[in-house]
């Protein structure tokens, strides 16, 4: 079941998140050292805090048997678009279809608050979730290097 996050629930979120994407860390040789501000690393409470209280975020988990699975934020824009953020399901739990029940989840949020554009970010080189996203409506559109990490950021849009 998907379902807006509690706000108690965030350090349970915090590692559901970094769990997840420790994984894309590991495969890519992301370390705290060589890229501290990819997710895995960067994502603490205080941040999600400020997602909630600051920025007003719409933020959902997926839930299942009385433990979280998997999770996503958007971040609403002026422009009529919005950031799909963090999307992640615990490894234990993949290949189940959580991930694009909750991507379908966030289409449908995004519509809703009046987005016409979901944009997406994802490490460039992670070609297997660039045609899952694909496969699942959005196209590419760019690719962007940043001294701070030592992969490429790809970007990624699906119009509502």
């Amino acid at each position: 079941m998907i379902r807006e996050m509690m706000r108690d629930e965030v350090p349970v979120v915090v590692e559901l998140i970094q769990e997840s994407f420790m994984t894309v860390a590991n495969e890519f040789g992301l370390t705290v050292e060589n890229a501290p501000r990819f997710t895995a690393f960067a994502v603490t409470a205080d941040r999600l805090y400020w997602h909630i209280d600051g920025e007003h975020r719409p933020m959902f988990v997926f839930e299942e048997e009385g433990s979280l699975r998997g999770y996503y934020s958007l971040l609403l824009q002026e422009n009529r678009e919005c950031e799909l953020n963090n999307l992640a399901v615990l490894p234990a739990y993949r290949h189940r279809g959580i991930g694009k029940q909750l991507l379908e989840h966030a289409f449908g949020i995004a519509k809703d608050a009046g987005c016409r554009i979901v944009k997406i970010g994802i490490v460039e080189e992670n070609t297997v979730l660039r045609k899952w996203y694909e496969q699942n409506g959005a196209i590419h559109i760019g690719t962007e290097k940043y001294d701070f990490f030592p992969f490429t950021c790809g970007y990624m849009k699906k119009e509502l």
